[in-house]
C-alpha cells in the first residue's frame, strides 16, 4: 500500500523560507513522477512542482519558479520542497502526490492534478505578511 506522508509545514513570515518533506513507502518509486500540489481556502487544488524520481528532471508552476525547490533523497525515499521568499499568497495546505502508472509521458503531464492516485494528507504552510 503506497503512504506519502508530510511534513514541514508551519508559520512563517513573508521572505522566510521552509522545507517540506514527504516519506514515501509501500513501493518502488524510482519509476515514477512525484508532485506537490497545494489548496488554498476557497480555491481548487493547483499545481507547484514535479520531478521525475530516476532522472531529477523537475517542472515548476510559473508562480513559484525560481523560488521553490523540488529534489528527492534515494535513500530515504524521500521528496523534498525548498520553499524560498515565500509570500503570503503562497499560504496554503500542501500535499504531495504520486501516479499508479510509471512514468511515460513528458514531466508537463505530470502538472494535472487527476494525473496523481495516491495523496498524502497534507501540511499547512501559513506565511504571515
Amino acid at each position: 500500500q503506497v503512504q506519502l506522508v508530510e511534513s514541514g509545514g508551519g508559520l512563517v513570515q513573508a521572505g522566510g523560507s521552509l522545507r517540506l518533506s514527504c516519506a514515501a513507502s509501500g513501493r518502488t518509486f524510482s519509476n515514477h513522477a512525484m508532485g506537490w500540489f497545494r489548496q488554498a481556502p476557497g480555491k481548487e487544488r493547483e499545481f507547484v512542482a514535479a520531478i521525475r524520481w530516476i532522472s531529477g528532471s523537475t517542472i515548476y508552476a510559473d508562480s513559484v519558479k525560481g523560488r521553490f525547490t523540488i529534489s528527492r533523497d534515494n535513500a530515504k525515499n524521500t521528496v523534498y520542497l525548498q520553499m524560498d521568499s515565500l509570500k503570503p499568497e503562497d499560504t496554503a495546505v500542501y500535499y504531495c502526490a504520486t501516479a499508479d502508472l510509471p512514468y511515460y509521458r513528458g514531466l508537463i503531464y505530470y502538472t494535472g492534478s487527476t494525473k496523481y492516485d495516491y495523496w498524502g494528507q497534507g501540511t499547512q504552510v501559513t506565511v504571515s505578511s
